[in-house]
């Protein structure tokens, strides 16, 4: 009978009382998410295995000083904090984040495609692909809402907050997104069934 797996929560009660080992099995759970938001982000391997370290770094000493409420909500924190890293390095080298062609499995495993067969992945890559492209068409406000929600999993209310607006706000930007996003897919003709685009 196999074990049932453990939750993040009891993961980090066992890491905060001193087992290194739950700590490890944390970071690979959500290791391929976290790590490729950031890639997609800062479009380099070498930049996005930077900030995923100290994104990290951060979330280890966060819960160290005891400053991390559990709230059942780690990876969202964590998502956060890589995000705002990637933000932050975007205001030291004076430009605006993108979103990166995706190569390579690692968008698969976040996308959860792995079922699918081998065509199919092709149909979705090359979907996904021309759908970012689209994405980069967007107003700022929107493409960060976009992003933030399909590449982050942040809520409507973290958006909120993060971009200091109201959820009615964050919720409109997403509607005009979504509006502009289908009548770009029409003007370029891309096929994006088998992407979910909210």
């Amino acid at each position: 009978m196999r074990t049932p797996l453990m939750t993040d929560q009891e993961l980090l009660k066992q890491y905060l009382a001193g087992n290194e080992t739950a700590f490890e099995r944390l970071v690979a759970r959500h290791k391929d998410k976290v790590y490729t938001s950031i890639y997609m982000m800062v479009k380099d391997a070498y930049l996005a295995e930077d900030i995923f370290q100290e994104t990290y770094i951060k979330v280890i000493d966060t819960l160290r000083s005891g400053k991390y409420n559990d709230e059942g909500k780690f990876i969202q924190w964590v998502m956060r904090i890589a995000y705002n890293l990637c933000i932050d390095y975007f205001r030291k080298v004076k430009r605006g984040p993108g979103i990166v062609t995706s190569e390579g499995d690692d968008i698969f495993k976040y996308m959860k495609f792995d079922e699918v067969p081998h065509d199919v992945h092709l149909d979705v890559m090359k979907g996904e692909n021309k759908l970012k492209d689209l994405i980069e068409m967007l107003p700022e406000e929107q493409k960060e809402v976009v992003m933030l929600r399909h590449y982050f999993d942040f809520s409507f209310k973290e958006i909120a907050e993060y971009t200091n607006v109201s959820i009615n706000t964050s919720l409109g930007r997403m509607r005009y997104a979504l509006i502009n996003l289908r009548k770009l897919i029409e003007k370029h003709n891309v096929d994006v069934s088998r992407i979910n685009i909210g």
